[in-house]
């Protein structure tokens, strides 16, 4: 036989076909016979599908597979093909498998083909990682899937290419279970369909348990008091068990307010956080965010600054699924300062450890902080390789003057209430004053800027926190990175984001920013469906506006009742600023008045239709002189306020207006757009860079209405070569629209054809690819052509309605030629 040179990666999937034995016997062989012939005809159908290589057999199947998706993909499409299979025997008994999922180095070789004629097996694998995919599936119970620690973020990030089925897969983790025979404990991870895979923990084993620390042990705990303290001390401990929290890695705390026993106000908010910068350096546990708790406080009908203790936060707990209450504590102990914790269970409120540190005089503090939140982060079971790997000193990423600190952490608790800017801004520059190198400062500055739409001012105070980077915790460092690139190239964000996400996997502000530029730049409906269920959890305070935006998504793809259902309950859940996309799912359906009900209740409707949404309106409903007076009026206001990307966005909307309605000047208006994208265009790219080349190319594609060539070869011209062209997808496919128009004008409509088709195959095309193709195809006589895009946009008006773009223009067209295919009575 000849060994293979060097180990290989590959994906191991071991399964057992549950309870075979006692089929075979109650069936009998003839009937087992043929089910099995059944059996390995969908067997072999899955390795074919699923590009995977049969090792051996028996009453299981080990197979290889270049990449966990597959190996995935294959156990998922196993357990649902074994289920049907029983179905179309009748059996009784239910057909399940068992599985093990893991990825690692293994040795392959060949046998000769001597010792295959003798029985041997054509293809030999051996290697560590396939006893561990062995004891992951002997582990599973009947149903169910288990991954390692290693397969399971793969196939996560791949499960897109599952297709719908991989949005409804429910992950779980089970933490750090140990194996016979195997020396390190191994993080254990389930991933299966509800209703046909168990999705509960694994049932312990003499060959596998959980590794727990010592104190979710009572057993080894109290045999430790054994021996320290004697046998009556024993008894005693074993007839007073000690209290434990099942607390798994990404469980959430809460931390309740901070008592200060020392009669010093500058500890008050200080520690409390400093407790908080300390604790949220793990990835291991997630701390419920200040405004979370105050979101709960106020749906328990409690003051937002009501007192967090002992009982209030168990409550705030129970409601919000944590684990456990952390509940912290600095008092002067024998002339010493001590930091100390509780860590309660919230379900009976007892207190299961305390961890402190003492320290000499108030400038211990700090430090006693970071030893304490170290000590939480052990017990709740976090590896001290991680601890010390993830702990940078608070004086490092916070400042090591107290004074700083809480005119840090007052201006945090003013942004979280009040919102008051300047009060906010005078403290954090204070405190940036006391510690010039007080670098969260300067990120909580920029957060506050970019919440009120100063770009500019956001993006400098970014600079200048990241001018220090070693006062910056990893994840915070990385966060300013994050934003610094959000209004780059969408690529790059993108890289950036998952790589961000791949260490803070339940930062939902960043999934839900993610969502939104997967919608925004991208064009992205179902990713950004996908990404936005995520944060779809009561941990999030933002979940409510979360509700919101997958009733965008879920309108963009065209279903309207479950949009509705989503925006009904983001309203219900308080959120009352959207209002215009709910509006939408009802004015495509004809129902103006509810339109009209639902929009003025808003926020943002209280005026009535104004600005942007007012013009996409009055041109959706065919209303051209309301919607000349409404993108008129934005204009004037815009100009007054000094807003220079709402007054060319103004500027668009009266072209678009007086092009789509054949009324007016078309030829001023648009003159007026190009004119105002010439003086202001820089003024706006300084603030987001795509805003003058999509419009230049906007005013291209308002030519191409009119089959005005001499317009889209000055937009095409104007716009050659532009980086923004290249690197924000849906202004390139503007740019590839102008271009097939300028092919049509210039009498070549099959090239139009060619360079359209490809793009509206993708789920990602935008409105204007689809109405050029339509055109098209009109012009190079392809009916049928012609006949499929014309559906498309008579079945797609929820996408019109709900596209944005980087400057947002497209929608004054898309509401123009939207308008045409309403149903009856929605114009009126």
């Amino acid at each position: 036989m000849e060994k293979a040179a060097k180990p290989q990666v590959r994906t191991l999937l071991l399964t057992d076909l549950v309870d075979s034995t006692q089929l075979v016997e109650r069936i009998g062989d003839a009937a087992a016979a043929a089910l099995f012939r059944s059996h390995d005809r969908i067997v072999l159908e899955l390795q074919q599908r699923w590009r995977g290589r049969l090792i051996d057999r028996s009453d299981g199947l080990l197979l290889l597979f270049e990449r966990p998706i597959d190996g995935l993909g294959f156990a998922l499409d196993y357990a649902r093909g074994l289920r049907d299979l029983g179905r179309e025997q009748n059996l009784k008994q239910v057909l399940q498998v068992r599985a093990g999922l893991h990825v690692g180095e293994v040795l392959e070789w060949e046998n000769s083909p001597d010792a295959v004629q003798l029985g041997a097996k054509p293809l030999e694998v051996e290697g560590l990682a396939k006893p561990l995919a062995a004891r992951l599936m002997a582990l599973a119970r009947p149903g169910q899937i288990l991954l390692s620690a290693t397969a399971e973020p793969l196939a996560h990030r791949a499960a897109r290419e599952l297709g719908e089925r991989g949005e409804l897969l429910v992950w779980k983790s089970y933490g750090r279970w140990r194996f016979k025979g195997l020396p390190e404990a191994q993080e254990i991870h389930e991933v299966g369909e509800p209703g046909l895979a168990p999705l509960r923990m694994p049932a312990h084993s003499p060959k596998a348990w959980r590794d727990l620390p010592l104190w979710r042990r009572p057993v080894a705990l109290a045999a430790e008091a054994l021996m320290a303290a004697g046998l009556a001390f024993g008894v005693w401990f074993l007839a007073h068990p000690q209290p434990a929290i099942a607390f798994a890695e990404r469980d959430w705390v809460v931390v309740g307010d901070l008592r200060n026993l020392t009669g010093d106000a500058r500890l008050d908010e200080s520690l409390e956080q400093a407790f908080r910068i300390s604790l949220e350096q793990s990835h291991y546990v997630n701390v419920l965010s200040d405004l979370k708790m105050r979101e709960t406080l106020g749906n328990m009908q409690r003051k937002a600054d009501s007192p967090v203790d002992r009982a209030l936060g168990s409550e705030i707990a129970l409601r919000d699924g944590a684990r456990a209450l952390l509940l912290p504590t600095v008092a002067e102990v024998g002339g010493r300062l001590r930091v100390s914790a509780e860590v309660v269970d919230p379900r009976t409120q007892t207190t299961v450890y305390a961890v402190m540190a003492d320290g000499r005089g108030v400038e211990s503090a700090l430090g006693s902080i970071d030893k304490v939140t170290d000590q939480l982060r052990g017990k709740l079971g976090e590896a001290l390789q991680n601890v010390q790997k993830t702990s940078v000193p608070l004086p490092n990423v916070a400042t090591p003057s107290l004074d700083a600190l809480k005119a840090f952490a007052v201006a945090r608790s003013i942004v979280n209430t009040s919102g008051d800017r300047e009060q906010a801004l005078g403290l954090y520059q204070r405190a940036l004053r006391l510690d010039p190198g007080f670098a969260l400062a300067h990120a909580d500055m920029a957060r506050l800027h970019a919440s009120l739409g100063e770009v500019a001012r956001a993006k400098e105070e970014w600079g200048k926190a990241l001018e220090q980077p070693q006062r910056l915790s990893p994840q915070e460092r990385q966060m300013v990175e994050l934003m610094l690139v959000q209004n780059g190239p969408p690529a790059t964000y993108f890289r950036k984001a998952e790589e961000y996400l791949a260490l803070y996997p339940d930062d939902y502000r960043v999934i839900s920013r993610l969502a939104t530029n997967q919608w925004h730049q991208n064009n992205d409906f179902r990713a950004a469906e996908t990404l936005i269920r995520r944060v779809l959890k009561p941990q999030y305070e933002r979940a409510a506006v979360s509700r919101y935006a997958l009733g965008t998504f879920l309108l963009g793809l065209e279903k309207y009742d479950a949009a509705l259902v989503e925006f009904r309950a983001s309203k219900a859940a308080g959120y009352a600023a959207g209002g215009e996309n709910f509006s939408r799912a009802y004015e495509l359906r004809g129902e103006m008045e509810q339109a009209d009900k639902i929009f003025f209740s808003s926020a943002l409707g209280r005026d009535g239709w104004k600005k942007d949404s007012g013009v996409a309106t009055w041109m959706l409903r065919g209303q051209w002189p309301r919607a000349t007076e409404t993108a008129s009026a934005w204009a004037d206001q815009a100009a007054s306020a000094g807003d220079v990307i709402e007054t060319l966005r103004a500027r668009a909307a009266i072209a678009s207006v007086a092009v789509l309605s054949g009324q007016g000047d078309a030829d001023l208006a648009v003159q007026a757009l190009q004119a105002a994208v010439e003086a202001r265009g820089a003024e706006a790219d300084a603030l987001y860079p795509p805003i003058s080349t999509e419009l230049r190319l906007y005013a291209g594609l308002l030519a191409a209405c009119r089959s005005e060539r001499a317009g889209v070869d000055a937009a095409l011209r104007r716009t050659q070569g532009s980086a923004v062209v290249r690197d924000f997808p849906t202004v390139n496919q503007l740019q590839q629209v102008l271009l097939a128009e300028q092919e049509r004008l210039a009498g070549q409509p099959q090239a139009a054809l060619a360079r359209l088709q490809p793009l509206a195959r993708q789920d990602t095309a935008l409105v204007a690819v689809h109405w050029a193709l339509l055109r098209a195809a009109q012009a190079a006589g392809t009916a049928e052509v012609a006949r499929q895009q014309a559906q498309w946009l008579a079945t797609h008006r929820g996408r019109s309605v709900t596209e944005s773009t980087t400057s947002d223009v497209l929608r004054f067209f898309n509401a123009g030629i939207t308008g045409r295919t309403l149903p009856a009575g929605a114009t009126k």
